[in-house]
């Protein structure tokens, strides 16, 4: 199977060489398999913004939940991230404070969500700002 495009809002497709041809909706085993499935640039930059999420949650843990890469804390979802046509997005994007607002603001593709281009270099400063957000507000209701 090789990337083939976008099927609705979170479920990767692959084009299925078994049958040949045909969209089919892909299940993954574990993240590794998600990222597997991409072509070798987006893996890379799959494998950095995993990387840069895990710098900030090192006791992280990984599943796939809703077909795409989620990393936990004490089992609990934390933060989603997931490889598209153009661009890696980063899943939820809580609300800040103005300054905060202002730096997401070029990426915000929704509400809750950022689009990270691969044409442009991963904000990294940014990622890690919206991860720790997420791991402070995780703690706040955890504790």
């Amino acid at each position: 199977m090789s990337f083939r495009g976008v099927v609705g809002s979170i479920v990767v497709s692959v084009w299925d060489r078994r049958t040949g041809g045909g969209v089919v909706a892909a299940r993954f085993a574990d993240v590794d398999d998600y990222i597997s499935s991409f072509p070798i640039d987006v893996q890379r930059r799959l494998e950095e913004l995993r990387s840069l999420v895990h710098e900030c949650i090192p006791s992280g843990g990984e599943k796939i939940s809703y077909q795409i890469p989620t990393v936990t804390l004490s089992g609990t979802a934390v933060v989603y991230f997931a490889g598209w046509k153009k661009h890696l997005s980063l899943y939820p994007v809580p609300r800040g404070d103005d300054e905060f607002e202002r730096e997401v603001a070029p990426y915000r593709a929704a509400k809750d969500a950022v689009h990270l281009p691969y044409d442009q270099p991963l904000p990294r400063d940014l990622v890690t700002r919206i991860v720790s957000l997420l791991v402070q507000r995780h703690s706040q209701s955890a504790g």
